[in-house]
């Protein structure tokens, strides 16, 4: 990587948000095809990742590197969109039933799409049926499901339910993550995968595709 892209790659891994914008501007203008764009953008954000797991980065460092890749992001989607660049997946995702917190879901939803997936982020306090409606709507490969309080975690297992009920469970595959989750709750509710972060969900995400 040289150039433009390795000064995209550089400002996504250090956060620099305005500088993103304009390598991208740069590596359009420049004639580099969408396709290598992304892919500069998705290696920086497996590299933020990498760092994060090392201990090397924090959760504020892999935020800013995710709203860096975002703003760049915004420039560059409907150039893939113009060259037909499917994305690695789809995936739905939102906070469930009865829980507010959005941050940790947020950096999951940036994290998927800095790694090429497309995320449709239905907020938070999503009851079982916006989470149906988004899967009868969009057809996704995935639905990421987020709690961090213990009171509302049964509505990730009455979502599924719910998802059962409408005949959709098998056309996605289930993840679950936040504070109090555990691959043994995962396993209970028959989620398909847990994460306890949101590098780790871009990983598994990525093996079940």
């Amino acid at each position: 990587m040289e150039g433009v892209l390795l000064n995209l790659y550089n400002a996504i891994l250090e956060g620099q948000r305005d500088d993103a914008q304009a390598n991208v501007e740069s590596a359009l203008d420049a004639g580099i095809p969408p396709g290598e764009v992304l892919e500069a953008m998705v290696t920086a954000m497996g590299e933020v990742g990498r760092l994060f797991e090392e201990g090397e980065y924090f959760v504020p460092e892999m935020l800013i590197a995710a709203r860096a890749m975002k703003t760049g992001m915004e420039i560059l989607k409907p150039k893939l969109v113009d060259a037909d660049i499917k994305p690695v997946g789809s995936i739905i995702a939102g906070t469930v039933k009865g829980d507010l917190h959005d941050i940790g879901k947020n950096l999951v939803c940036m994290m998927l799409e800095g790694a090429g997936f497309q995320v449709v982020d239905l907020g938070t306090d999503v009851t079982p049926e916006a989470f149906v409606s988004a899967v009868q709507e969009h057809h996704p490969d995935f639905v990421a499901m987020s709690a961090l309080l213990t009171t509302t975690m049964p509505n990730m297992q009455n979502t599924i339910e719910a998802l059962k009920a409408a005949g959709v469970r098998d056309s996605v595959k289930v993840l679950i993550g936040g504070a109090p989750i555990t691959d043994a709750y995962a396993e209970k509710i028959g989620a398909d995968g847990y994460a306890a972060d949101a590098s780790r969900a871009v990983k598994l995400a990525k093996s079940l595709v």
